[in-house]
């Protein structure tokens, strides 16, 4: 094995020099205060409120703090030894009405995080939206109008004003596949809406929203926009030409309708037609505004096969199997990480050089009666994972970091506190922090790559 993938003692992935190892977190999940010092609503508050939204009955209202325990959180950073740390702004907190007012205390907040982030020597990563939406903005058709990405650049622009100066990465936009398909599409995350493939719409108005919001920071001088695409590759069932079909139309309705647009300048063929009553002149010439990075959110690779009578897309996931499943029974499958890395130089040969903005497993695990949580899974999936990538790196992919899902548990969307991504385990009824063994070994492969 080469000196790429494995440390001089053997024991740690190593990569190239200057690779930035990093964590990542949203601004629902952690920073609770969802009604403090003039934030607005979000459609989030919203939908926890909602009986039967959330598997566990529970909310975001105060989750792990983070609002007020920033400096607690920073410090354990500086501790860990990032190089960088991915946060997202929560829009209501800076526009409690997703447009018009500023509410300078909300950026007040977040000029503190960055501030105490670079003093610690953590460069920030900042997303724009991470599928908070300010509600008023929904209540006047939230994604499904175009108006709303007009919104989001008039929001950049207010952001980046104020933090461009000292924010190394610039996200617009978290996961547009996600907040298509599940927020808009089958209603399973806010808003709640179960539009299926009525939901196409809000993939363009995403992508604008990324496009305008590019030219906004480039405006106030963001030294480095990219964006935070979930990518996954996709496995057909079997060779039969249905379950192939339904492999392809779910390739191109979660990969490359928001990858295509950004990257080539045009959307997949065989969405296109879908999509052509809503796209503008011009809109695809702003989507596709030259990236510094390509930000991808992997986690695992998706198996598909031809739709059934219930199927209400033209497809049908199904359970990867032969496998080690995380709590969320997603297989860990590290090469299909490669795999994807294979994909985009093949499709998109011309793309810009890649972090990855997320990846990471969830494992429920708490302290034991020493305190200690060991949580071997965890350093399991990041030790293949950062091989896989060093792999792909030897295979000519040009990546330049890692930043693991997540920091710190926290609040799990629709699953609430019954998923555990976190190097550090809160306990939700006390707030109390414990770095988890995966925090002292990534700290580890830190030093050992420093």
């Amino acid at each position: 094995m080469s000196d790429t993938t494995e440390s001089t003692d053997g024991q740690y992935p190593r990569l190239p020099k200057g690779f930035r190892f990093g964590a990542s977190t949203a601004s629902y999940q952690i920073e609770g205060a969802v009604n403090e010092d003039g934030k607005g609503q979000s459609v989030w508050d919203t939908f926890t409120h909602e009986p039967g939204r959330v598997v566990d009955g529970t909310t975001g209202d105060v989750t792990c703090d983070h609002y007020h325990r920033y400096v607690e959180d920073v410090a354990l950073m500086k501790r860990l030894g990032l190089g960088g740390y991915r946060f997202s702004i929560a829009w209501p907190r800076i526009m409690p009405d997703g447009v018009g007012g500023v509410n300078l205390a909300g950026l007040d907040f977040y000029d503190r995080l960055v501030d105490e982030l670079l003093a610690a020597g953590v460069q920030p990563m900042a997303t724009l939206f991470h599928w908070d939406l300010p509600q008023a903005l929904e209540d006047q058709g939230g994604w499904l109008n175009r108006d709303t990405a007009k919104a989001f650049a008039a929001y950049a622009d207010v952001v980046s004003a104020r933090l461009g100066d000292r924010v190394e990465h610039w996200v617009p936009v978290n996961e547009p596949s996600v907040v298509t398909w599940v927020a808009y599409g089958t209603g399973r995350h806010a808003p709640g809406r179960e539009l299926f493939m009525d939901a196409l719409p809000v993939a363009h108005h995403l992508m604008l929203g990324h496009g305008l919001s590019v030219a906004a920071l480039r405006a106030n001088g963001a030294a480095s926009v990219g964006c935070g695409n979930n990518h996954t590759p996709v496995w057909a069932a079997s060779d039969d030409d249905a379950d192939q079909a339904a492999a392809a139309c779910y390739d191109s309705m979660w990969n490359s309708l928001f990858a295509d647009p950004i990257l080539l300048g045009r959307y997949p063929s065989y969405l296109a037609a879908g999509l052509e009553p809503f796209v503008l002149e011009h809109d695809l010439t702003t989507i596709s505004a030259p990236l510094d990075f390509y930000g991808i959110n992997y986690y695992n690779p998706t198996l598909i096969g031809a739709p059934t009578e219930s199927s209400e897309f033209p497809f049908e996931q199904l359970q990867v199997e032969g496998y080690p499943l995380t709590d969320f029974g997603w297989p860990v499958a590290p090469d299909s990480l490669r795999d994807w890395f294979r994909i985009a130089r093949e499709r998109y040969p011309n793309h810009p050089p890649v972090y990855i903005t997320e990846s990471g497993c969830a494992y429920g695990l708490g302290p034991d009666a020493n305190g200690v949580v060991d949580d071997q899974f965890r350093i399991d999936y990041l030790d293949v994972h950062l091989r896989a990538i060093a792999g792909a790196i030897e295979d000519g992919s040009d990546v330049r970091g890692y930043y693991t899902w997540s920091l710190m548990d926290n609040f799990e969307w629709a699953e609430g506190f019954t998923k555990r991504f976190g190097l550090i385990h809160v306990d939700y009824d006390t707030l109390a922090r414990t770095p988890k063994r995966s925090f002292d070994w990534y700290a580890a492969v830190i030093k050992a790559n420093a």
